[in-house]
């Protein structure tokens, strides 16, 4: 398997993602965190008023405060996918799992978010999870409508890309559940839209948040198509033979990170983290 079963064989708890509310996502039955009162502004930890943002969950926060260690794991996420050391820059990005509950929702706002903050670059996320969408919620933004909407009715694309708060991240959401999301997701039309968003959006990188592939074996077939493909597996929740079926059947090329998440890392992992002596970025590659 090369280097993504050494990642996987040598991921440690100070550089995997620490489990910050990830299990409201995707488990039914549990309340989700709570948004923030209307009208009321959302400030960072230094009091300062982040303004556009009052409606988001208060997990997103924890990797948008520049001195978090959450919001330092994903800049060094960012490093990997926008800064290559070699080859070419992906694109289009697929953010999966391999059950549900591993948060690669989660993964894939702050993610979003922690590109868009770079300079140069702008992100654009797309919820292709018709089952359990879960992006729109996350901002604040109403899920009435979305991509189902482009695929089944050929909504134009530009009026259902809404702003998220952050000016250089936009969302397409998902829109309501289809009844038949699987053969949606299987036609050549969703193929269509990763091809035409790469084309009209060249600015910007493209996150893909799909369903868990074990639920979805459609999955797979977003997974070929896109540039890159990113894997979030939490502690305990995929075995090890999970894992390499996927990477075999994809192609471990196509992997370009892999997000170790929930895990409950030790005071001396803790101490060798804070003391900027460890390198959490190999463990992403």
């Amino acid at each position: 398997m090369g280097k993504f079963t050494d990642a996987l064989e040598k991921v440690s708890p100070a550089n995997a993602l620490r489990d910050h509310g990830e299990r409201q996502e995707d488990k039914g039955g549990e309340q989700p965190l709570p948004l923030c009162s209307p009208g009321r502004e959302k400030s960072d930890l230094h009091g300062t008023v982040i303004s556009g943002r009052q409606n988001w969950e208060d997990r997103l926060f924890l990797a948008t405060e520049p001195q978090s260690p959450v919001a330092e794991r994903f800049r060094r996420l960012r490093g990997t996918i926008l800064h290559p050391p070699s080859g070419k820059r992906p694109k289009t990005i697929l953010i999966t799992s391999l059950v549900a509950g591993e948060g690669k929702g989660f993964v894939c706002a702050n993610l979003g978010y922690a590109i868009a903050e770079e300079m140069e670059h702008h992100a654009l996320m797309v919820d292709c999870d018709f089952r359990r969408p879960n992006l729109a919620k996350m901002f604040g933004i109403a899920n009435q409508t979305g991509l189902v909407d482009y695929l089944q009715d050929k909504v134009e694309l530009s009026l259902l890309i809404r702003k998220t708060g952050q000016p250089k991240l936009s969302l397409l959401p998902s829109g309501r559940p289809p009844q038949n999301p699987a053969e949606i997701l299987t036609s050549s039309k969703i193929i269509s839209v990763i091809d035409e968003l790469a084309e009209r959006y060249q600015d910007r990188v493209i996150l893909f948040d799909s369903p868990p592939t074990v639920v979805a074996s459609e999955t797979s077939i977003l997974a070929k198509r896109v540039d890159g493909v990113i894997l979030v597996i939490r502690a305990g929740a995929s075995s090890q033979e999970l894992v390499k079926k996927f990477t075999q059947e994809l192609g471990a090329e196509k992997i370009i990170g892999v997000v170790f998440n929930g895990y409950e890392e030790s005071k001396v992992d803790s101490i060798l983290y804070k003391n900027s002596n460890y390198d959490c970025h190999n463990y992403y590659e």
